[in-house]
């Protein structure tokens, strides 16, 4: 379902304005709606972070022969940018507390701007896009506060290399499990 929203903001949103959005995470927010927040980056190089507003809206099509015309509705998602930063702009990401597993976190730029994500997890991959695309295209540090770093900067075992060697290494750890399961184990009598 994802890569079908991905696709169709693209399309929709990014595309025609000449990005490419590089991630997004779904948020939740007080107005009726879905909202996501987004990462995008533009041809120059600038990375742009924007709340998107989904709304359903209703379109009616005309269908039929030309003496008996009936009109069908169609419901369509619309698309609409509501607030818009740079990643320049941004001057630190607080995750608010580490140790409890809290969606929430802030985005400080000229004003603190709170946003709720629906899971940690897609808390931490926002968060892992954002520090990516600065070391890429700001040249500096993204400032991180009361994150778990174990989940934002892998390991140097897990690299940036994908899910096939953490997966190696979850089979690696396995695999020792099962060796050490078949010891015998000396039974005192």
């Amino acid at each position: 379902m994802s890569s079908l929203l991905r696709e169709e903001m693209q399309r929709v949103l990014f595309r025609p304005a000449k990005q490419r959005l590089v991630e997004f995470i779904e948020i939740e927010e007080p107005s009726n709606g879905r909202h996501f927040l987004c990462v995008s980056v533009a041809k120059n190089k600038v990375v742009q972070l924007s709340i998107v507003h989904c709304q359903l809206s209703k379109a009616s099509l005309k269908c039929g022969t030309k003496k008996g015309r009936t009109k069908r509705s169609s419901i369509q998602d619309c698309y609409r940018r509501t607030e818009i930063w740079s990643l320049h702009d941004l001057t630190l990401v607080d995750g608010r507390d580490p140790d409890v597993d809290d969606p929430c976190f802030l985005l400080h730029f000229d004003e603190v701007r709170t946003i709720t994500a629906t899971s940690c997890c897609a808390k931490y991959s926002i968060v892992r896009a954002l520090v990516a695309l600065c070391d890429q295209h700001c040249q500096s540090s993204l400032n991180l506060r009361n994150f778990d770093w174990a989940y934002i900067k892998p390991t140097s075992f897990y690299s940036n290399r994908g899910d096939c060697i953490v997966l190696s290494q979850i089979c690696f750890y396995a695999f020792n499990l099962v060796c050490l399961s078949m010891c015998p184990v000396p039974l005192d009598a």
